[in-house]
């Protein structure tokens, strides 16, 4: 008996010892960082914006509920991507960036109280110099989110965008902090970062001309990810990002579904 006890127990031993790891999803508190897309979703101001059709809602002669809709939007709107192709005619189309540059770890810079200050507020150099000081240097490969603290005012376009006016004219009333340019050379040239994303309609700020900030990350292959929703949850640092935009072959950019994940354990 005492035989058969040991052979078993051996023989259990094996077969944990053989077994395949299972693959462990990280856990912690998952955060969603899309604004919805409907009637009031922000678009830029010449566009004209997300449109949804009911196509079927109700029961159907056989007797069973069924629904389906149709929808249209620009590529840039919304919580969207904006891939490389859009400011660098050889830079990656939104079906060419790789998977892995949309998701992983990522930092946060919260300039919320110079954006108080000033809504055309340019984010520096002096920023990321900031954030370094006490955190140490952005690690290779992270996703850089923005903080502005104007996704509050969604879908308010008045106090997100500087107005509510559409067309071209009303471009040059736009008004929302951005990245400098300056602070876009120095990332690429000094760091080595996946993506970049903010809370605002984007990554220059509303009185841009040029869209130089734009210019330099996507020469780059540096996707952003625009009008980002509440990032007042996230820390510092020590956070997973995980970002997917719609799949749309040549797209210049496309609506984006992104979340983040904080409190992270293995």
């Amino acid at each position: 008996m005492t035989k058969q006890i040991y052979l078993l127990a051996f023989a259990c031993t094996l077969c944990l010892a053989c077994a395949k790891p299972q693959a462990k999803f990280p856990t912690g508190k998952v955060v969603d960082l899309s604004h919805p897309f409907d009637a009031q979703t922000i678009y830029w101001p010449t566009e004209e914006g997300f449109k949804l059709e009911k196509e079927q809602a109700g029961i159907t002669a056989q007797g069973y509920y069924y629904a389906s809709n149709k929808f249209s939007a620009p590529e840039h709107g919304g919580t969207h991507i904006d891939a490389p192709r859009h400011f660098a005619a050889n830079a990656n189309t939104l079906d060419q960036i790789p998977l892995e540059q949309l998701m992983g770890s990522a930092i946060l810079i919260d300039v919320t109280k110079q954006c108080e200050a000033n809504r055309d507020y340019l984010i520096s150099v002096e920023d990321f110099s900031s954030w370094e000081k006490q955190h140490g240097q952005i690690p290779a490969g992270s996703i850089v989110l923005l903080r502005t603290g104007f996704a509050k005012f969604w879908p308010d376009r008045v106090k997100y965008m500087g107005t509510d006016e559409r067309g071209a004219g009303a471009v040059a009333k736009l008004h929302f902090p951005g990245l400098s340019p300056e602070a876009a050379r120095w990332l690429t040239t000094n760091r080595s970062i996946k993506a970049i994303g903010l809370d605002t309609p984007s990554i220059d700020y509303g009185q841009s001309t040029l869209f130089e900030s734009h210019q330099v990350l996507f020469a780059k292959n540096i996707p952003a990810f625009e009008n980002l929703g509440d990032l007042s949850s996230l820390p510092a640092e020590g956070f997973l990002v995980i970002a997917m935009p719609m799949k749309i072959a040549g797209g210049s950019g496309g609506p984006l579904r992104i979340a983040a994940i904080t409190g992270v354990t293995d």
